[in-house]
């Protein structure tokens, strides 16, 4: 058994990181030998890990044929076990900035970790730790330059607590996709529900409903009292039926992210905006920066977790963002019309 590894060739620009970074030419992912889809009999944690290198580089490919700009691949190393890989494309034609970043780490988990796990009732004694951890994920984020073009949100991720002979003691998937738009076009929001509706009807007819109750839930700042975006899916500690099944609708779901998205970001890339356009889309940047510093999970755990790389946890802000003390929109502008459906979630899905 092999995983994905890189070598120097003609491809993707590349840097290897390792305390500093260095340049060190153009790299390109060799194939594995992993059967991700039915050798049963190699670790999970080795499946995940070949499945999120795979779906980065199919997307990334496909986002730089829509930009006309590539990505910076950014490989990293950390110092108490792991890697991942960071493919930033800032102020390309298409996107402001574009994130795709994979991570894949192990080590001993910090007692803060313990202590948040402990409290969504995992069966965890801290005053037995610390306890070996894997974690691999995927994680995108890409915010357009045009207001009209909504930010997309992906995460998908799975992590297991080791005995001390490696076998898992616990492991869960979690994840998810949402859309936040600047202005509210209902067709969008359909598509991009209706896209991960169907991804979720062929593991389970009632994953949909409740994941996408959960990403309502979850995607919500209440300090504000208004949901960060239209939503999408959102899921976690999703260990309630085998590895398998789960792995299998994970797949799906990242499978379905660019037919869910590429459509919506073709139609509206290239409308035609003004300066009151741009400046209300900064404002609502500004609401995305909030959720992902206050309320985010994944962002705290990142934060805590000793040698994890800040620049990777943080790709998921705008470029830029702008806050206004006391900004209401004016009534029956489309301004307003989005604020309505972000204080009262739609179902987008008949």
């Amino acid at each position: 058994m092999t995983v994905a590894f890189c070598f120097i060739s003609s491809g993707l620009s590349f840097y290897y990181l390792n305390g500093s970074s260095q340049l060190i030419g153009q790299v390109e992912c060799a194939s594995s030998n992993i059967d991700i889809n039915n050798d049963k009999n190699v670790p999970m944690r080795l499946r995940m890990e070949e499945y999120i290198k795979s779906l980065q580089q199919l997307i990334t490919k496909e986002i730089e044929s829509l930009d006309g700009k590539k990505f910076k691949f950014d490989h990293w190393v950390r110092d108490q076990g792991g890697e991942g890989i960071s493919c930033i494309l800032q102020d390309g034609n298409v996107f402001e900035k574009a994130g795709v970043n994979i991570s894949i780490v192990h080590g001993k988990l910090p007692e803060a970790a313990v202590q948040q796990m402990k409290s969504r009732n995992k069966e965890i004694d801290p005053s037995k730790g610390p306890y070996p951890f894997f974690a691999a994920g995927i994680s995108i984020v890409m915010h357009p330059h045009n207001p009209y073009a909504p930010t997309v949100h992906l995460n998908y991720r799975y992590f297991e607590i080791n005995n001390e002979d490696g076998t898992p003691k616990t492991w869960w998937f979690g994840g998810g996709s949402d859309l936040t738009p600047s202005y509210l076009f209902e067709e969008d929001a359909v598509h991009f529900h209706k896209t991960l509706k169907e991804a979720c009807d062929k593991h389970d007819v009632t994953f949909y409903p409740e994941f996408k109750k959960w990403c309502d839930t979850y995607f919500y700042l209440q300090h504000r009292g208004e949901a960060r975006g239209v939503g999408g899916i959102f899921f976690d500690d999703m260990d309630r039926k085998p590895a398998e099944e789960i792995f299998a609708f994970v797949k799906q779901c990242g499978d379905a992210f660019l037919p869910s998205y590429v459509p919506i970001i073709k139609k509206r890339m290239n409308m035609k905006f003004g300066k009151e356009e741009k400046h209300w889309q900064q404002l609502r940047r500004g609401r995305y920066v909030e959720f992902n510093l206050i309320w985010d999970r994944g962002t705290k755990f990142g934060l805590q977790t000793p040698g994890a790389r800040i620049e990777s946890i943080l790709m998921s802000l705008p470029l830029t963002a702008r806050w206004e003390y006391m900004h209401v929109p004016e009534k029956n502008s489309r301004e307003k019309k989005l604020m309505d459906v972000l204080k009262n979630p739609r179902d987008w899905v008949a």
